[in-house]
């Protein structure tokens, strides 16, 4: 019979350690912080009912259907009851915090800042010669081949390449500013011009501008930075120290 490993709190910390993960775990210890004393500086409570509403919310999103499944979850992660009861009030704490942050704030910036969320359908390769990606992009231009035919001959990734070079829907905000402002100035559908960067040369395809809207999904989106960034503010102003 093989000898049972015991991993103990030392062992779990060690591995923390040697793992590269203690600057994220005090980043994380020092958001709680932040965020349990501003909940307590303007008097946000987590109801019994919230707690157990919150509660079966979690076991529901991690397929949780019985009392058995989640002891089980709950020995497995090392948590006792009153950690889970912990671990829901903070995330309950956070979204109530996050809500009374933000507020109605997300419509005014969204207002001052429409034209950073316009986005743009992006097909694009990236190439390491100048002159090969100004000799695909005239090619492309006189119709001798299309984007697609060269995404497929171009692109190592494997999944990029499959899609023909398909980034997606980016946000002008998301984009360095050479690139930005070639995308927004384009009359699509378009290649653009290869544009260089610190990344290589971009050889990219302009399918579609995309208007701004304030829908749920970036209603969300916006409210998340807004509050990352109270937050981060928050946390620059604690002092702390790590011992271990």
């Amino acid at each position: 019979m093989s000898e049972i490993l015991t991993v103990d709190r030392s062992a779990i910390v060690e591995q923390i350690k040697l793992s590269g993960k203690i600057p994220e775990i005090v980043e994380g210890i020092l958001a709680r912080q932040a965020i349990a004393e501003a909940a307590a500086e303007i008097g946000i409570e987590i109801t019994t009912e919230e707690l157990q509403e919150g509660a079966d919310r979690f076991r529901l999103a991690h397929n949780l259907h019985s009392s058995e499944e989640t002891y089980k979850w709950l020995e497995r992660h090392g948590v006792s009851l009153d950690d889970f009861e912990n671990m829901i009030q903070s995330n309950l704490t956070y979204l109530k915090l996050g809500a009374a942050i933000v507020g109605n704030k997300v419509e005014a910036h969204f207002a001052e800042r429409q034209l950073d969320y316009m986005g743009a359908v992006v097909y694009e390769i990236l190439l390491d010669d100048e002159d090969e990606a100004l000799e695909l992009f005239y090619a492309i231009q006189g119709e001798e081949t299309t984007f697609y035919e060269v995404a497929r001959q171009y692109i190592q990734d494997l999944e990029l390449r499959r899609k023909g070079g398909y980034r997606g829907i980016l946000h002008r905000k998301d984009l360095k500013p050479e690139i930005s402002a070639a995308i927004f100035a384009a009359n699509p559908p378009q290649i653009l011009k290869p544009i260089i960067t610190a990344k290589g040369v971009h050889l990219i395809w302009i399918e579609e501008i995309v208007n701004s809207q304030l829908d749920a999904q970036l209603s969300y989106q916006i409210g998340t930075d807004l509050f990352n960034q109270w937050l981060k503010q928050k946390m620059e102003k604690i002092e702390f120290e790590v011992v271990i």
